[in-house]
């Protein structure tokens, strides 16, 4: 039986995670557009930590992706992200600091499950010319410029600035250490919108990553009641979609 699903799993497992990945960038820099936002009302604010849960369909297939930030006592944050379909799953941690306005990273690993057993892993050392990184069971050197971040503290740096300058901007780019490279992903912004989702109507920004590849169209919505939260993100690739939505949401301690 494992020998019948494995394809199917593995591809589905493969996009699902590449998107929710990618898409994160887009969910924090939406914010960024954001004139007015209630989280920043009342001059500089810290992140706020959350736990939320979307259902995630591709190819006729649901899988449900829990993502929470949390604070330890030494001020220090834990994101975390994980998933399970069928014999494949994922999980992904990253830790990093704050100081002042700035996402300070310091490790970030991602660990596959089941019958994708794979691991990532990204780490920072203050003061280093380079970022390590582990890719296919091989270590890089990646040269490190300021400003850059792992895979899920780039959200975490985009919601920071949002919370303590909201000054509109259109198209933004986030510099992040993933694999063997050091990639540059370019965000615009579309509009506003309202959606209706699992758990009520919401008021959204959608914004859309500029891609090389005509074939390929990334988008998300973020909700600014919800502390700008992903609501919502749809991911096309060779004609076949995979969409996320929220189920449950929880920022500040707060439904």
């Amino acid at each position: 039986m494992e020998n019948v699903y494995r394809p199917l799993a593995s591809t589905m497992f493969r996009v699902l995670n590449r998107r929710l990945f990618a898409i994160a960038a887009m969910a924090a820099v939406a914010a960024l557009s954001a004139a007015g936002s209630a989280f920043a009302a009342d001059g500089p604010q810290g992140l706020l930590p959350y736990s939320v849960e979307y259902k995630t369909t591709a190819r006729g297939m649901a899988l449900k992706l829990n993502r929470k930030l949390e604070q330890s006592a030494d001020g220090s944050f834990t994101l975390t992200n994980g998933g399970k379909i069928m014999v494949v799953g994922f999980h992904e941690m990253s830790v990093f600091s704050v100081d002042g306005s700035a996402i300070r990273p310091k490790s970030y690993v991602y660990q596959g499950t089941g019958l994708i057993n794979r691991r990532r892993e990204v780490h920072f050392t203050p003061g280093a010319a380079t970022i390590r990184s582990l890719y296919k069971e091989q270590w890089y050197d990646l040269p490190y410029k300021e400003g850059t971040l792992d895979r899920m503290s780039q959200q975490e740096q985009v919601r920071l600035l949002l919370l303590n300058d909201p000054t509109p901007k259109e198209d933004i780019l986030i510099t992040v250490a993933d694999g063997k490279r050091v990639k540059d992903y370019q965000l615009r912004y579309v509009g506003e919108e309202t959606l209706n989702t699992p758990i009520g109507s919401l008021k959204t920004l959608h914004f859309e990553r500029v891609h090389d590849d005509p074939d390929r169209k990334s988008d998300t919505w973020l909700a600014p009641e919800l502390g700008y939260l992903m609501v919502k993100t749809v991911h096309i690739e060779d004609g076949k979609p995979t969409e996320a939505i929220v189920t449950k949401a929880s920022v500040g301690g707060k439904n």
